[in-house]
């Protein structure tokens, strides 16, 4: 069989957090913690996943069905009754079963890493192992069980703090709550797990001791990287966690060539990559999968969600979701790309335009006061201010088609569907509903009346 698989325990309820979410759903730099650990787990590629769930499962599942990217069809196992580490494995009996090996990984420890799981496992099968734990030597101990090991550096036994002796207390090496099992060990050490503590519960951490018993090695891998032991049970954790990984995301872009000057209100997700030379400048927040070039400015005070933007790009006070930004583009202040906007080299879109589910030939100009949606514009075109495509008639949405280097005039109204030649312009002030052909000039509008002594002018004089 030699097949592994990867068991996510994400049944919690986490009161503390004080949330209608599940704790593994709540966000660590704009992704759930869950997310988190499965994107390590998968890295390592298991030939199953499956996530035990409880508090909130239908948010939960709605969740794994969301994941882009993601090459899982996740397993599902139900834990109903909340009664321990030890209990919510059972419930993955199935998975157990069709594996050789298992990986137990926490939904709501976000920093786990695939380098941490690999090393793990090269461990756990040259050493024909039972179990392998996952440990790690944080700053501070206190709280976490502590690692007992062997003469032989093995592991002997897990002291949680409330049990462990003076001596043991001084021990820095604790248990990460990931751990590698042989699965068929497992299977057999989970009917005998008891209940008789103060909790009632059923703790994964006494199969350790059983599969012991049964002579089989209970090894230990130390991870370089000792913030996988962190976890959150409450906002303040939480809190803590997401400023861990925001430090650690910016280290990290800085170290590449990225240049944030002032690193005050500049949040960057995890999966976000960014060019050499680009700058970030304060109250800038860039999240879900961003790739930015090089040499760009972003910010200062920009959202970026979901966007590809080449180099040379300025994003000045700009929000753009799901959209592409070409070279040389420069947008702002006060813009906003709507999703499916495709921007092309060497645009310029000004203060308050907003482009929405269109495409935007290079070196057009939108200098500001301008809606677009639904639209293909040309290259080399012009929009004057105050410019809207109107796209919705109330039921249907319609699109508009302007050629290259076409001049659309100040207060133009395109009544979709329409389309305008290449290198036609429309005059000021105009409706446009009908199709202009290239090289035309298109004005239509309604003759100027002035109605003098009008009797609504004498009333307000008389107030």
């Amino acid at each position: 069989m030699n097949k592994t698989a990867c068991i996510v325990l994400a049944a919690g309820d986490g009161k503390r957090m004080k949330s209608h979410k599940p704790k593994v759903l709540m966000n660590v730099l704009f992704k759930p913690m869950l997310g988190w650990v499965l994107d390590s787990a998968e890295k390592t590629a298991p030939d199953e996943v499956c996530v035990v769930v409880g508090s909130g499962e239908e948010q939960v599942k709605k969740y794994l069905e969301s994941r882009k990217g993601s090459n899982y069809n996740y397993t599902i196992a139900r834990q109903t009754e909340r009664k321990g580490t030890g209990h919510a494995v059972m419930q993955a009996e199935a998975t157990l079963k069709n594996s050789e090996n298992v990986l137990i990984l926490c939904g709501d420890a976000p920093f786990i890493d695939e380098k941490t799981i690999t090393n793990a496992l090269k461990t756990h099968t040259e050493g024909k192992c039972g179990v392998t734990v996952i440990t790690a030597v944080p700053d501070n101990p206190f709280g976490y069980g502590r690692i007992v090991r062997d003469e032989k550096g093995d592991l002997l036994k897990i002291v949680e703090q409330k049990d462990a002796s003076d001596e043991e207390k001084k021990i820095g090496e604790i248990n990460s709550g990931a751990y590698w099992f042989d699965s068929k060990a497992l299977l057999e050490a989970l009917p005998k797990l008891s209940n008789g503590n103060a909790a009632g519960e059923y703790y994964l951490t006494d199969a350790i001791s059983l599969i012991r018993q049964s002579g089989k090695r209970a090894a230990v891998s130390s991870a370089e990287n000792k913030l996988i032991v962190l976890g959150a049970n409450s906002r303040s954790d939480l809190a803590a966690l997401n400023d861990y990984a925001r430090k650690r995301v910016l280290k990290r872009l800085m170290e590449g060539g990225v240049e944030i000057p002032c690193k005050d209100g500049v949040i960057i997700g995890c999966d976000v990559e960014i060019g050499q030379d680009t700058v970030i400048l304060p109250n800038t927040i860039i999240r879900g999968k961003c790739r930015i070039g090089s040499s760009c400015e972003i910010g200062p005070s920009s959202l970026i969600e979901n966007c590809t933007i080449g180099d040379g790009v300025t994003l000045n006070s700009v929000q753009a979701y799901e959209s592409v930004v070409e070279s040389g583009a420069k947008i702002g202040p006060f813009s906003q790309l709507r999703a499916g906007s495709h921007i092309g080299q060497n645009v310029k879109i000004g203060d308050f335009v907003e482009v929405k589910n269109s495409n935007i030939g290079e070196k057009t100009s939108a200098a500001h006061l301008t809606y677009i949606g639904d639209s293909d514009v040309g290259r080399g075109v012009n929009f004057g201010c105050g410019c809207v495509t109107a796209n919705y008639d109330g039921a249907n949405k319609f699109r508009t088609k302007i050629g290259d280097d076409a001049f659309i005039g100040c207060n133009t109204n395109l009544v979709a569907p329409v389309e305008v030649g290449a290198n036609a312009a429309t005059g000021a002030g105009s409706t446009i509903t009908k199709d202009v052909p290239p090289d035309s000039l298109a004005l239509e509008r309604a003759d100027t009346r002035i109605i003098e002594h009008w009797e609504k002018n004498k009333q307000r004089k008389k107030k």
